[in-house]
């Protein structure tokens, strides 16, 4: 049996060479490609294609098309959603209502190999990468099922996109094409552990989006046991990475925190960022630490949060902590996709 071809993750150049070799004409590409990121299920909806073209098009190619597994909602508008792909594999994204817009958080993989400790996402282990197709999937078929349109996007949810480097790339560039869901690359932010040839790569590929890096400690003790990834890449290689990427790109980098009870927020730490961070333009995210069920790590308290972003601040730094959404919910990386996958392994849901 001949495997089809996965036409979403093809852009229009791409899809008018395979238009020729089917002796499709090639003006054909641009409505395809339209009618994919309005979210299409079949070749028989592209109804400005003749029936003999839409037949030659799904003998050779398949239309991606995830299923919702589990959707929650939370009082506060935040929808997080469970999709099961073709093979099985699960995926989470979650859309956020703001004052100024939609966001999106969207998975890059399924599962992660990462091993941060604080997060969900990663206790399973990884299953494979997700195609550039299938994240557009996620961005298409929630748009369908909220009737909203995502005008912001973060590349923060299951996975590390650094670590799925080239179909991330590609995507990217799809998802900011005219004729398809044409979101601007500046309403996009990516967040990586700290991938450090791959964050010179980035510097490289002359990018709109914003770069944010998961850094939960300025000192490399703490951070070697937050973050295996820093045994690889620790502070030395990865804050002149930063720089670097910050003088080739002109885009300030966003460092996200997770404020940890005992292990990251005290005043002597705040100082310690400040000073790693001084000169590097940086925006510094504080984030309330999710439990996670497996995890010791305990969320740091409002006055240790509030301490240390007066500390930051008094050091000219630019610090915000990050509004929750969907408190209600299973709205942390990985947490919906991991109650799943125990229940089909278990037979039971996790508790609480």
């Amino acid at each position: 049996m001949i495997q089809r071809r996965d036409i979403k993750s093809m852009d229009i150049a791409e899809l008018r060479e395979a238009l020729k070799a089917l002796s499709i004409p090639a003006f054909h590409a641009a409505q395809i490609f339209r009618w994919l990121h309005q979210g299409v299920t079949s070749f028989d909806e592209m109804t400005d294609l003749s029936k003999a073209n839409r037949a030659k098009l799904a003998e050779v190619f398949e239309i991606s098309v995830p299923s919702i597994v589990r959707r929650q909602e939370s009082s506060d508008g935040t929808v997080k959603y469970l999709w099961q792909l073709s093979d099985g594999n699960c995926i989470e994204c979650v859309f956020m209502r703001y004052h100024h817009g939609n966001s999106l958080c969207i998975s890059t993989q399924a599962g992660c190999r990462m091993g941060c400790v604080f997060c969900a996402s990663t206790k399973l282990g990884l299953s494979r990468n997700l195609t550039p197709g299938e994240m557009l999937d996620e961005i298409i078929f929630t748009q369908k099922d909220t009737g909203l349109r995502v005008d912001s996007l973060v590349l923060m949810g299951t996975g590390e996109p650094l670590d799925n480097y080239d179909n991330t790339l590609k995507f990217l560039r799809l998802v900011s094409c005219e004729g398809g869901l044409n979101l601007g690359q500046r309403h996009i932010s990516l967040s990586t552990c700290g991938l450090v040839p791959r964050i010179r790569d980035l510097a490289e590929e002359d990018l709109g989006i914003t770069l944010s890096v998961s850094l939960h400690s300025p000192e490399d003790d703490v951070r070697d046991v937050l973050m295996p990834v820093n045994r690889a890449w620790p502070l030395r290689e990865l804050i002149p990475a930063c720089r670097d990427y910050f003088e080739k790109t002109g885009r300030r980098i966003s460092f996200e925190y997770a404020m940890i009870s005992g292990k990251n927020d005290s005043r002597e730490t705040a100082e310690k960022l400040s000073r790693l961070l001084r000169g590097l333009h940086a925006h510094v995210n504080l984030i309330l630490l999710n439990r996670v069920k497996e995890s010791p790590l305990l969320p740091s308290s409002d006055a240790a949060v509030r301490e240390f972003t007066e500390h930051l601040r008094s050091r000219g730094i630019n610090v915000t902590v990050r509004r929750r959404m969907g408190r209600d919910i299973d709205a942390a990386c990985g947490q919906l996709r991991a109650s799943h996958l125990t229940k089909e392994v278990t037979g039971e849901e996790e508790l609480p």
